[in-house]
């Protein structure tokens, strides 16, 4: 028999329009023999669409105000074998959604609770993975109470870390409220953009020489298996919103031109990262490569990375022979062997 499956798209984060980008192509790969799948297009204001505006949602990429709260069977995921919650972001990746789906029962694709609140967390991310001893350039937290009240301790601590630096509310995606603080002037309006968009917000220094951006996918369970790495390059200051989804700002280039040894590195420290923080199922785990040093530093951790058939998580499982149909179709068999 087919197996009955809830796609979850759009969602709260300013990620909506990339989730439906995402799903679109997911709802066209799931093999149709094996999978009987209804998609569910979640509002920006929070609201499970009927199947008319979640269809409208998914063909037209617009983000839909929607109307009353939807209860209906499929808002409620009764009666379905599992969900992909292909939700990216805040209310969505992390631990939110997967909390509701974990009460009710229902298996899903990807982290859990835990694993799924903690990647999404750059703070909380970062002190699990110094615990297990992978390298991340230095760091400060600030909170919004503290810059409200006590200014000029937030700024101290940026001192600390010397300029350039990057500002980063901690529990966004997509780069969102990200700023590059070339002088001590600047600081202020970019922890004021940060902190409109989180409570806590992650002072980072830059590495001494501008690094490579490299990245690899996992995927499993308890047993995940690393992809080959692949390699970022952009004219940018940095990997911001508009680098990344604007069509050729960026290029991709899978097999990433490292030495064997670093490529292996990398695999194994994203491995380490992806079993320290209990993830599951998929993530994708973003590097710096600092190429006259050799020194490797950890990013950030992805546990619903962009799903397009031209994102780079399925590009890089491309590389090694898994097809974007058969990627979707070992997410679902992950999904049913952790019930």
């Amino acid at each position: 028999m087919k197996k009955r499956i809830l796609l979850l798209a759009g969602g709260q984060s300013g990620e909506h329009e990339v989730s439906l980008m995402s799903a679109r192509s997911v709802l066209s790969a799931l093999p149709r023999d094996q999978f009987d799948v209804t998609p569910v297009v979640i509002s920006p204001q929070g609201r499970w669409l009927p199947p008319t505006d979640t269809a409208r949602a998914l063909e037209t990429g617009q983000a839909i105000p929607g109307g009353d709260l939807v209860l209906h069977r499929a808002a409620s995921a009764e009666g379905y074998d599992a969900v992909f919650p292909l939700l990216h972001g805040p209310m969505g990746e992390d631990g939110t959604i997967q909390g509701l789906l974990t009460l009710a029962g229902i298996p899903f694709v990807g982290s859990g609770v835990l694993g799924s609140a903690v990647s999404m967390d750059k703070v909380m991310t970062k002190q699990v993975l110094a615990s297990v001893g992978v390298a991340q350039v230095a760091w400060r937290l600030a909170v919004r109470g503290e810059w409200q009240t006590r200014p000029e301790e937030v700024e101290a601590r940026a001192g600390e870390l010397g300029f350039p630096l990057f500002v980063k509310p901690a529990n966004l995606g997509s780069s969102v409220g990200i700023s590059k603080v070339s002088r001590p002037e600047d600081l202020h309006s970019a922890l004021d953009l940060a902190f409109s968009l989180d409570r806590r917000v992650i002072l980072e220094a830059m590495t001494p020489h501008k690094p490579r951006e490299v990245e690899v996918g996992i995927l499993g369970n308890d047993a995940p298996v690393a992809s080959p790495v692949g390699e970022l390059r952009f004219d940018a200051d940095f990997y911001d919103y508009e680098t990344k989804y604007t069509e050729g700002r960026a290029q991709m280039h899978i097999p990433a031109p490292l030495p064997a040894e670093v490529a292996e590195r990398v695999r194994s420290l994203a491995l380490t990262a992806f079993r320290a923080l209990d993830c599951a199922g998929l993530a994708r785990v973003d590097f710096f490569y600092v190429e006259e040093t050799g020194e490797l530093f950890l990013n950030e951790v992805n546990t619903m990375p962009g799903f397009t058939t031209t994102s780079m998580y399925p590009k890089l499982f491309g590389a090694a022979g898994l097809s974007y149909s058969e990627l979707v179709t070992r997410l679902i068999e992950l999904a049913l062997e952790r019930r």
